[in-house]
């Protein structure tokens, strides 16, 4: 009796086992010949988001998330949920399409330091974004032609990543796009000219390597802000500069390779608050036309080759805080020029102005002046296109302001040692 019930227990435990092996197949098989779009529910659908809208960019932003190489501040812990308005770096608002819906509009990583191989896929996948803001994380890779497809875009910050190659076209197809940041990233080759008639109000293309003279149209730039600063252009600044007199405000060309003699029409860009051109290869006098610059506060032309006479009108603009002309070769300074170095508006150092402390040699500045050198039309440097302004008016200091331009320059340099 014990043998047998020994063996019909056995048997009872087989037809379990069995049983639920045809079960599990039986199963298998009955899920696998479903159609895809009968398949059991995904997680999205079974979560309550406020709107389909952000049902639709759940797995996008999940896809994304699995993509991160490297997450130090622990950003996407986070990213859990249906609540993707929460999370952190994610901005809703309701798109311009509809007042009544909720959709994703806004990403801002700012100093996320979050590492991933590709932006494609994500930011291009997501229908009602408006601006995308990544300065300082680890992305790389290119940016995807869908891109252009987004309607609402109009903000693009990829700006302190490790962004390389050519200048990303697709950019140039995003309709509305009013604000561009690619600064301290490793793009090279050339800017397409088609940039300057993007209709930008913001242009940041700093800390790269492109390689190419100042394009003619570059005056056609609507730009407020123009920022082209530590890359290597060459040639002269275009005289086409004048068209945007309308609008540039803040313009640095510094630490390039930028040639010849600075342009009269500079004189036109009477909204200019900004000019920093130092450490480049320009050369000439100071046309008198800056003369006319009323809103003038940081002018700085310092490591070129510049000689001649500081012209007063220059020196007698009323709003200036900083005039910086050192490292040239200028030769002669008048009273107002005069009174500006001793209150430290003008840095006149490492020139060639004889009765001034911490000048050229003799033996160098005479160097400099065994060759000489042309500016066509040179007539031009006399002009003053503007009513003379009075030359009591630069005891008025306007107050100190945030240049928006410099601080996008200098922001976050200190953690790309080594950058040009």
């Amino acid at each position: 009796m014990g043998s047998i019930s020994l063996n019909s227990q056995s048997l009872f435990h087989i037809s379990i086992l069995l049983l639920s092996s045809f079960i599990s197949v039986t199963y298998c098989q009955n899920f696998q010949g479903l159609s895809p779009l009968i398949s059991p529910p995904l997680i999205p659908e079974i979560l309550n988001f406020l709107d389909q809208r952000l049902a639709i960019v759940y797995q996008i932003i999940q896809n994304f998330k699995n993509a991160i190489t490297s997450d130090p501040l622990n950003i996407t812990q986070t990213w859990v949920g249906p609540d993707i308005c929460n999370y952190t770096g994610f901005y809703c608002t309701s798109p311009p399409d509809n007042d009544s819906a909720i959709a994703l509009a806004s990403i801002d990583f700012n100093g996320f330091q979050l590492s991933a191989p590709t932006l494609d896929g994500f930011i291009d996948q997501l229908p009602d974004l408006a601006l995308f803001h990544a300065n300082s994380n680890k992305f790389s890779g290119t940016i995807s032609p869908k891109i252009a497809e987004l309607p609402f875009l109009y903000e693009l910050d990829l700006s302190n990543n490790n962004f390389f190659g050519s200048f990303p076209m697709e950019i140039l197809r995003i309709r509305g796009l009013s604000f561009l940041d690619l600064r301290f990233n490793f793009f090279t080759g050339t800017v397409p000219p088609q940039v300057f008639t993007q209709g930008l109000s913001v242009l940041f293309l700093n800390n790269n390597n492109f390689i190419q003279k100042l394009p003619e149209n570059l005056g056609s730039t609507s730009v407020l802000y123009l920022t082209l600063a530590n890359n290597k252009f060459i040639g002269p600044i275009p005289r086409s500069i004048i068209k945007a007199s309308a609008n540039l405000t803040e313009v640095l060309f510094l630490n390039n390779l930028l040639t010849g003699c600075l342009p009269y029409e500079l004189g036109f860009l009477r909204k200019l608050v900004l000019f920093d051109a130092s450490n480049n290869l320009l050369t000439g006098p100071l046309p008198c036309s800056l003369g006319c610059l009323a809103k003038l506060e940081q002018f700085n032309l310092a490591g070129n080759l510049l000689y001649g006479q500081v012209p007063e009108v220059v020196c007698a603009l009323g709003n200036l805080a900083n005039l910086s002309l050192s490292s040239n070769y200028f030769t002669k300074l008048g009273p107002i020029c005069r009174k500006r170095v001793k209150s430290g508006v003008l840095d006149i150092r490492k020139n060639c102005i004889r009765d001034l402390p911490d000048q050229r040699s003799a033996l160098e500045c005479a160097a400099f002046l065994l060759h000489p050198r042309y500016c066509p039309n040179p007539a031009s440097f006399n002009f003053i296109p503007c009513k003379h302004p009075s030359s009591s008016s630069h005891s008025r200091i306007g107050a100190k302001r945030n240049l928006v331009s410099y601080s996008s320059l200098l922001r976050h340099a200190a953690e790309f040692p080594g950058r040009n």
